[in-house]
């Protein structure tokens, strides 16, 4: 078998790459691909990164091809050094993704093309002179950033390469909307549906006063974009007045957000939450969630 050649990422990879980058989101997300389209407008720009994209100095995607099959791709950013910059993405390199088969009897070299890449990243780096070193999974679907746990074969390589996990733990959790708290009364207290930060927000209010609110995101999915995730939405905020903490009100809360969904069309409700915040897990499990994966945010490259 022919060893795996390094190369930067052609055009005509376009339709490899979707597939390559499909792989991985499914292992994450039941029902979401991205289109092709989506795939390479990441590669040029990310317009949801509203904070970080700007900062983008240099953009390169480097592919492993083997047998006229692209079996690793790697997606590296290079931000500016400028006082503009968040300090800790100054004079920063950044693998922004990473994907690759997993060895198998089809692809008995797999992890060699994964290793023959990531080295032509770390040398990537070294002639960008980059400050430091960071790694993430961040492709363009919904709910996929940091590095997945299930992921292992990315993990594995990351630690490899001498890349360590310095971030946080985040559990994705995900429900059917139908098992989500059913619509009940709840005397003296009435709901108000308006525009919030992170999506719709409905606010419980008792008396005028505000006791709390959930903000659901059902834009996750952009048409032109996204051919597949319809009936996914997400929790972006969460909140009761710490006065209103075990009355039941987060339930309720979520209750007109499913009532709200339903007509919507959408099916299943994803909330995320640290895995160190025991409270905010048991209060989701409890409302009909469960955990999708875990994912670690934040790797840093610290060789030897």
């Amino acid at each position: 078998m022919p060893a795996p050649e390094v190369r930067p990422f052609r055009r005509t990879d376009r339709d490899q790459l979707t597939d390559l980058v499909n792989m991985h989101v499914a292992a994450v997300v039941p029902g979401v691909s991205v289109s092709v389209n989506t795939v390479l407008g990441d590669l040029e720009r990310q317009p949801g990164e509203f904070i970080t994209d700007p900062w983008v100095a240099e953009r390169t995607t480097l592919v492993a091809e083997q047998r006229g099959y692209v079996v690793a791709a790697a997606h590296l950013l290079r931000y500016r050094a400028g006082a503009e910059v968040g300090e800790d993405y100054r004079d920063a390199a950044e693998i922004n993704w990473f994907v690759h088969r997993p060895a198998a009897s089809l692809w008995p070299d797999a992890d060699l093309a994964a290793d023959l890449l990531m080295r032509a990243c770390l040398a990537r780096f070294a002639r960008w002179n980059a400050r430091v070193r960071y790694a993430d999974g961040a492709l363009p679907a919904p709910l996929v950033h940091g590095l997945p746990r299930t992921w292992p074969h990315i993990r594995a390589l990351y630690e490899r390469a001498g890349f360590r996990h310095t971030g946080d733990t985040e559990v994705i959790l995900i429900a059917r909307v139908a098992d989500l708290p059913p619509l009940e009364p709840r005397p003296g207290v009435t709901v108000a549906r308006t525009l919030g930060e992170c999506g719709t927000r409905f606010t419980a209010y008792a008396e005028a006063r505000a006791l709390g609110f959930v903000e659901i995101d059902t834009a996750l999915a952009r048409p032109e974009r996204h051919a597949r995730a319809a009936g996914l939405a997400d929790i972006g905020n969460l909140h009761v007045d710490p006065a209103q903490h075990g009355t039941g009100l987060e339930h309720w809360l979520l209750a007109q957000a499913a009532d709200w969904l339903r007509l919507c069309g959408v099916d299943r409700l994803v909330a995320y939450e640290t895995a160190a915040d025991v409270t905010g897990l048991d209060l989701l499990t409890g409302a009909g969630f469960r955990e999708l994966t875990r994912t670690d945010r934040g790797w840093e490259h610290r060789p030897g």
